[in-house]
């Protein structure tokens, strides 16, 4: 029986894979894990058949609302023609005189909003007066203010009233810290379709930037050292009329080093896997590096033109890492591809762009821009230059942004082939002029207001970066996990593991993750064998994991960052080691329990008031015991009426630890005199039942 994948069927209709999925849920009970799953030749024909008796029903719903229609369209002409009576009278009456002029402007100018701040020509523009009738104005209130001199609201307000024009105080959307906020009304993502941002990640001379070369036919290796990307950059590329943007980076480094600055701008990876090379060192970090970052995968299985090409082979080998082909039954897209021969790059296009359709990318052109920063660097003639990923809004030429600790004005904008473009919608790369320094690598990106409030913003940032230096707070580590659940952190403990062997990798990753609970989850998010490096520091900074070596140390430019990024490194010589230290500290991420333990119990017999000391109450122990230490709870017929602290206890003249029940004893308490005979003091203990083992 043949059969149709969920995709095909949906293009022969003429519908999304996502309508499509929820039409097979809801109206026949099929349960399809993706648009990569297939259906039998039976079902789909059914399908079209519903599909086709839907149009059907359509069409004459259609011929039988003609009359209406028609209707609809008479009351919007009747619409537009009484819009356009009402246009022509208010122009009629504008041109009346002078005093409905001065009327129009007063309606104008009534309620005029300002910020903290403006300069006194566009004061005059906002309240549509002369600028020397507000200069002159100024000066009867005693202040001297020259055309583009800025005044303050108070001054404004004064102003406003001697004009008869009511002022509103603009309230600035930036808090204390000169973080962006977003309005209300653009809290949403939008609902216009955006392009995908896909990032090329795989080993050393596994095609990557050829396979993007082939894709946008640049020749990029060419005027690359040794065919290896040295520089990051964007690219967009078209196929069948809408856009994917590709991201070329030098690797899962940058990827990561973006995330660990909470730049996650790639919406797809597409992971290079050579045919006769199979998975590689570089690969299985790349993978890692992709799961932490929660990303969709589509592996593009390249050099299928060479001799010795294994798709099979490579298929196997992701299985290791809980990928499994689509084709074999999972849902991982595996594209077979040759860049030299171009073969299989329309069909990973297409898989793209399907994949994109259903994450449901959306964005709103219409909102002020935000976005990432792919790259920035000092040109000599042209002063710091950045491209820019626009990830939501519209990006315009004269926009004031404001760059991590950065800002400026955008003074030119090209795109990625180096044409002058005024502006930029979401998902779209450019390179922009008009910064006052060069922002870093993954630094988020907003559009303000202007490029003043873009400056007091960059300097409230770049204060709060020097307050962090000067109060520097470490990353996650074993000691530090327990206070940090307390504040109330998610209760799961990242872990990267490097070890000599692969063998001892494996036991450390298996003995680890055995560990998990219910309460607590050990989560390794990469393991391999060698020496704690520099990615792997990155990897923890930006997953806030901890390292843990077995029989290997970190190099020095390791170390050094990680004592930078205040990531905590361990290493053990004997697993059991390693194993005791995370238990302990996973036990510590538990929450304690609390009970209570009555010790004892205390009859008041005879009361005595002392001054500067309070009320000593002579007691007899009438149950258990009561110590130093013990809470106090005051019962009188039956009724707490207080629970406090012992401020003394004592056996005749002397200070007692403890007394035991048949004995008597003096007690005065904490903050309480209102003693009275007969009074029941119970004496207890708060003990914290520690944690079971795991």
């Amino acid at each position: 029986m043949t059969k149709i994948r969920v995709h095909e069927l949906a293009k022969e209709l003429d519908v999304s894979s996502k309508e499509l999925i929820s039409v097979l849920e809801e109206e026949f009970s099929i349960i399809v894990k993706n648009h990569m799953s297939v259906l039998d030749e039976e079902d789909a024909a059914l399908i079209k058949e519903i599909f086709a008796d839907k149009e059907k029903k359509t069409t004459s719903a259609d011929d039988e609302g003609l009359v209406s229609v028609v209707d609809e369209y008479e009351n919007e002409v009747d619409k537009k023609i009484s819009i356009e009576e009402k246009k022509n009278r208010n122009k009629t009456k504008k041109s009346k005189g002078k005093k409905s002029d001065e009327t129009d402007e007063e309606e104008v100018s009534d309620s005029i909003e300002i910020g903290e701040t403006i300069t006194v020509k566009e004061f005059a523009d906002k309240i549509h007066k002369p600028i020397t009738e507000v200069i002159k104005q100024l000066m009867f209130t005693g202040v001297m203010a020259a055309i583009n001199q800025e005044i303050d609201f108070e001054t404004a307000e004064k102003v406003s009233e001697r004009l008869e024009v009511q002022l509103i105080k603009k309230i600035e959307v930036i808090n204390a810290v000169g973080e962006v906020e977003e309005e209300v009304e653009f809290e949403s993502e939008g609902n216009e379709k955006r392009p995908p941002v896909v990032t090329v990640m795989g080993h050393v001379d596994h095609g990557k930037t050829s396979i993007l070369d082939a894709i946008r036919k640049a020749k990029v290796t060419e005027s690359e050292a040794g065919g290896i990307t040295q520089h990051i950059g964007a690219y967009t590329v078209q196929l069948n009329g809408e856009k994917i943007t590709f991201l070329d980076t030098p690797g899962h480094a940058a990827f990561t080093t973006m995330r660990s600055r909470g730049a996650q701008i790639t919406d797809i990876v597409i992971l290079v896997v050579a045919a006769d090379d199979g998975i590689m060192p570089q690969t299985r970090e790349a993978i890692n590096h992709c799961k932490a970052a929660n990303v969709p995968m589509i592996v593009a299985i390249n050099k299928m033109d060479k001799e010795g090409a294994n798709p099979d082979k490579v298929k196997q080998e992701l299985t290791e890492y809980n990928l499994l082909a689509e084709d074999w039954g999972g849902d991982v897209i595996c594209v077979p591809v040759s860049a030299h021969t171009k073969e299989g790059l329309d069909t990973l296009l297409e898989m793209v762009l399907l994949t994109a359709e259903m994450e449901e990318l959306k964005a709103d052109s219409k909102r002020k821009s935000k976005g990432t920063v792919i790259e920035a660097k000092l040109d000599k003639g042209r002063g710091p230059v950045a491209s820019l990923l626009v990830q939501n809004g519209t990006l315009h030429v004269g926009d004031s942004i404001i760059v991590g600790s950065t800002y400026g004005r955008i003074r030119a904008m090209f795109d990625d082939k180096g044409k002058n473009i005024k502006s930029a919608g979401p998902s779209i790369p450019v390179e922009i002029l008009g910064l006052s320094d060069v922002p870093a690598a993954g630094d988020r990106f907003n559009e303000v207001k202007d490029e003043k409030t873009a400056r007091n913003m960059a300097d409230k940032r770049k204060e709060k970066i020097r307050e962090e230096r000067i109060n520097s707070t470490s990353r996650v580590s074993l000691e530090e996990l327990y206070n940090q659940i307390k504040e109330g952190k998610v209760k799961e403990l990242d872990v990267i593991v490097k070890a000599d062997v692969q063998g001892s990798v494996e036991a450390i990753i298996s003995s680890l993750e055995k560990l998990s609970t219910d309460a607590v989850k050990v989560r390794v998010i990469h393991g391999a064998a060698g020496a704690i490096n520099e990615t792997d520091i990155t990897l923890a900074s930006a997953s806030n994991a901890i390292v843990i070596g077995f029989n290997v140390r970190p190099d020095s430019n390791a170390a050094a960052l990680a004592e930078t990024e205040n990531v905590d490194i361990r290493t053990y010589r004997v697993i059991y080691n390693a194993i005791d230290d995370v238990k302990s500290a996973m036990i510590g991420m538990l929450e304690p329990e609390f009970k209570e333990e009555v010790e004892g119990t205390a009859e008041v017999r005879m009361t005595y008031k002392i001054s500067n000391v309070g009320t000593v109450s002579g007691c007899y122990i009438t149950n258990g015991k009561v110590t130093r230490t013990s809470k106090i709870r005051v019962v009188r017929e039956g009724i707490v009426v207080a629970e406090t602290e012992m401020s003394s206890l004592k056996r005749f003249k002397d200070d007692a630890k403890e007394v035991a029940q048949g004995y008597e004893c003096g007690i005065t308490l904490e903050k309480f005199n209102d003693i009275k005979e007969g009074d029941i003091f119970e004496a207890f203990k708060i003990i914290e039942i520690k944690p079971k083992e795991l």
